[in-house]
């Protein structure tokens, strides 16, 4: 996850200083003053926006470290002072980008060039939640974010004293396959949200107010119109996109669904076509990898452990970070500054609570990048690894940018930047750095394409239906009484997954998934799990692969490495549809590459599915 250094959410508000000459005489202050009164007022002119653009940028440097430090600080040492700290940080920054965009608006009937336009607009619209113009307000939804993502952070499942983490929960989660087991780590993890709820609600009301005063219908408004297009034609963009991927969707949760059943009886399962969500392996449901044993295909063959070789070649946290760093090497990128090996976190301290949730940092818009992660040596964290150095590489290919497009060409890009390379550690990638000595035959590629659809392609609707919630809770459809309710009508909807229990609004399930509390927008997550494999697609050709699109790595191509370069320098200073063009060869966003990559998977399962009830 991209986690950044509040570049717009750290703004300061501009006081013109202009000097007067001590020896100014009182009558020439006088006649500048009749004179000003007898004139009309004059509206801002070019120069105007200019200097105000230069004032923004230079705060923005100058603050936006002193706001990452204060931010990781609090990530990492997790304290009732260190919350403080932060609340007081995002009061401060909240005010400050309110002020900033306000200040922005008196530029609008300006006729200005493209740059200075595109840049006051990401001025306005640049931040995750808008504070409200008063003081006492900002304040209070400073202190509701602090508390909300420390109180997620900080969560435990305690039966008495004996107390479990998110990652030990999750690991019940995923090995085992007692449905009772399964159900108590569920809805244990469930217990430390629903302390959130009122909070939650008044974030939202407080934040809805600060978008309006913006001029944003409401904060889910403010959010769509960051992409390049009408904020109205953005959801039916989105909709586009799934509507390409979903067939593949349905035959795998089909296959999927009908697997459990035989393994856990109807009587756990039901018989509403939906799969109950404490049984696929994954917290939130949303990767479905670990019951790849129970779901994988009879002929499939073994695929390989990586995890069991990462184990067997003695890698440990630094060593797997290491070997991330060296596939963008050998694009031709530079190596990571040596600070960034002495300021990461790696490994979760004994001593202190950090949130875990793996993120990428950019301290000083600069050079200091850095990732948080508590990294365990397996296949899962080494593919993150990849994912989190890829925002690390964006964030210094960028650096050269105004401060305004030190970002990605929208948030979806940032997000798929590094799952692009994720999807170059193929076998050959396996072989290249050592793991293994042979590249297996292609008869086991249908084991390896289950595994990567249990990834992907379970998480397309997850990624597309969090932000839907959130729009509807922003715009009121729907209303602080339904937030449970309205989650798992979304679940159900496009997932085809349920509530294992019964869940009532004494419940606040949206709040166990961190991007909630964390006020993470997740639209990104979605098109990143399109993005990639476009990337992917047009990355190989580049290289001059051919072959099947699942077997394709462009470990070790620098002219690959040369085109996505050209991309990442980029950052958001054109529209994303400029970028696209650069990479992918289109205007256009395209799951068709989705579609090509598991293409003999989709053969498979319509060949399994024969037959079966599927739907729901």
């Amino acid at each position: 996850m991209l986690k950044k250094s509040l570049l717009l959410t750290v703004a300061l508000g501009l006081t013109a200083c202009q000097s007067q000459e001590a020896n100014d005489s009182t009558n020439v202050a006088k006649t500048q003053a009749t004179s000003a009164s007898n004139q009309a007022p004059v509206g801002p002119n070019l120069e105007d926006a200019k200097q105000f653009l230069a004032e923004v940028e230079s705060t923005l440097v100058k603050e936006g470290e002193y706001a990452a430090r204060i931010a990781w600080v609090q990530a990492n040492f997790i304290t009732e002072d260190t919350v403080w700290l932060g609340a007081k940080s995002i009061e401060k920054t909240g005010a400050l980008q309110v002020k900033f965009a306000n200040q922005a608006q008196k530029f609008d009937d300006l006729d200005l060039p493209a740059d200075m336009r595109r840049r006051l607009n990401i001025i306005k619209g640049g931040m995750t939640l808008a504070a409200p113009n008063d003081a006492d307000k900002n304040a209070r939804l400073a202190q509701i974010m602090a508390n909300l993502e420390a109180t997620y952070g900080a969560g435990k499942y305690c039966e008495g004293d004996d107390c479990q983490s998110l990652g030990q929960l999750s690991k019940t989660i995923a090995e085992s396959r007692d449905a009772d087991e399964l159900l108590k780590a569920w809805d244990g993890w469930r217990t430390v949200s629903p302390v959130m709820r009122d909070s939650y609600q008044e974030m939202v009301s407080l934040a809805n107010e600060g978008a309006r005063e913006l001029g944003f219908d409401d904060t889910g408004a403010m959010w769509r119109a960051g992409y390049d297009m009408p904020a109205n034609d953005f959801p039916v963009e989105l909709d586009r996109l799934w509507g390409q991927v979903k067939p593949l969707y349905d035959a795998l949760q089909c296959h999927v669904r009908t697997k459990l059943t035989d393994h856990y009886g109807e009587e756990v399962m039901g018989n509403d076509g939906m799969i109950p969500a404490h049984l696929l392996g994954n917290m939130w449901a949303q990767d479905w990898t670990a019951v790849y044993d129970l779901v994988k295909p009879e002929d499939a063959g073994s695929t390989i452990d990586v995890t069991a070789l990462l184990n067997e070649h003695g890698y440990d946290a630094e060593k797997m970070v290491k070997t991330a760093e060296g596939f963008f090497t050998s694009l031709g990128l530079d190596p990571l500054p040596e600070t960034f090996w002495q300021r990461s976190l790696f490994l979760k301290p004994q001593d202190r609570d950090v949130v875990c949730h793996a993120s990428a940092w950019d301290i000083d818009n600069e050079e200091d990048i850095r990732i948080k992660m508590c990294i365990k040596e397996d296949y899962e964290d080494f593919v993150t690894i990849h994912h989190e150095l890829g925002h690390n590489y964006y964030q210094r290919a960028y650096k050269d940018q105004s401060i305004l497009y030190r970002n990605g060409a929208n948030d979806g890009f940032h997000e798929a930047i590094g799952d692009t390379i994720a999807l170059s550690i193929t076998p050959q990638y396996l072989k290249e750095i050592g793991l293994i000595d042979a590249v297996p035959e292609s008869s086991n590629d249908l084991g390896m394409l289950m595994k990567k659809a249990l990834e992907k392609i379970a998480f397309v609707p997850f990624g597309l239906m969090i932000d839907q919630w959130r729009w509807k809770v922003f715009n009121g459809e729907i209303s602080p009484q339904e937030y449970n309710a309205g989650w798992w009508a979304l679940r159900n909807q496009y997932q085809g997954v349920k509530a294992p229990n019964e869940r009532t609004e004494d419940h606040f399930d949206p709040g166990a998934k961190y991007h909630i509390p964390g006020n993470t927008p997740y639209t990104r997550y979605f098109l990143a799990h399109i993005l990639q494999f476009q990337f992917h697609r047009e990355l190989c050709a580049a290289a001059g692969y051919e072959g099947d699109l699942h077997r394709c790595s462009i470990y070790g191509n620098e002219t690959a490495g040369d085109k996505l370069n050209q991309v990442l320098e980029m950052g958001a200073s054109k529209p994303w549809q400029d970028a696209m063009e650069v990479v992918a060869n289109s205007r256009e966003m395209d799951a068709t590459a989705v579609v090509d990559y598991f293409a003999p998977l989709k053969s498979w399962l319509d060949e399994q599915n024969k037959g079966r009830a599927c739907g729901w």
